[in-house]
């Protein structure tokens, strides 16, 4: 009997941080390793996980070639129990499921990342982005207090840790991953690596280091390719060797448990 899939959540609910994009890639280097991974995009009216992925498919059909991908659908209901059927049904296919979750406060948000496996916030190099998990001091920039966001995640962890034994789940991993869109001055970097290593002492959450190249990603869309797509990129293939090796950095810091080696498998998309 196959184990329980493990649960990526990707949450933000602030937009413009590579939330997506980062789900997408993920999802796409964990196919690579042969995993069976299947993807739910919880945004319907931007839908861009599930789009990647239906451009992922289509350049597959257009060009002849098969390529790791994921099984996707995209839930367009209003009930939790809706969607944990949905779960239910791709996570019975697949080693690892993968959320991506609007930039917003949304209920079906909460209720995947309250049940997260792995809970990825993907955050931009600034004290704007900061605020979804805390508040600063303006004048010491020390942290004053936690947002109502990070004490949600708290309290679901909390919650998680009192039934991983009963359930034999593992215990919530959150990760917030630093996704640099534009250089950011020395002392403000400096200011937020201090908030952000207090802050991890108090809530319990690992830093990683995200993604950087992100003009590259937005030209890859309109094909759902990705870095790891050596030999259908084109002129991309030989001039981002650096961002690719970003992306395998990211992966290997989420440490996640890798099932046994399997072949690759082709995307396919499911109708909800």
């Amino acid at each position: 009997m196959q184990s329980a899939p493990h649960r990526i959540v990707f949450a933000n609910e602030k937009g413009g941080t590579g939330k997506s994009t980062t789900a997408v890639h993920v999802a796409i280097a964990l196919a690579y390793q042969g995993a069976r991974v299947a993807a739910i995009d919880l945004d319907p009216r931007q839908r861009t996980l599930h789009r990647y992925l239906e451009n992922r498919a289509e350049t597959m059909r257009r060009r002849g070639i098969v390529l790791p991908g994921a099984e996707f659908a995209v839930y367009e209901g209003e009930t939790s129990e809706g969607l944990d059927r949905l779960i239910d049904e791709l996570g019975a296919r697949a080693d690892f499921v993968i959320f991506d979750t609007p930039g917003r406060d949304d209920p079906l948000a909460r209720h995947v990342a309250t049940a997260a496996d792995t809970l990825v916030t993907p955050l931009n190099d600034s004290f704007v982005d900061f605020d979804l998990i805390g508040q600063v001091d303006a004048e010491s920039f020390k942290v004053r207090r936690l947002s109502f966001y990070a004490e949600l995640i708290w309290e679901a962890r909390k919650k998680r840790a009192m039934a991983t034994i009963r359930d034999q789940r593992r215990e919530m991993d959150w990760v917030v991953v630093r996704n640099r869109t534009q250089h950011t001055e020395a002392r403000n970097m400096r200011r937020l690596d201090s908030a952000l290593t207090e802050l991890s002492k108090r809530v319990g959450f690992r830093i990683a280091s995200g993604l950087s190249e992100r003009v590259i990603y937005r030209e890859l869309f309109p094909s759902g390719l990705t870095l790891l797509d050596k030999g259908h990129l084109g002129e991309l293939g030989t001039s981002h060797l650096v961002a690719r090796q970003e992306l395998r950095t990211l992966l290997a810091s989420l440490n996640l448990p890798m099932p046994a080696v399997r072949s690759p498998e082709p995307a396919a998309a499911v109708q909800v």
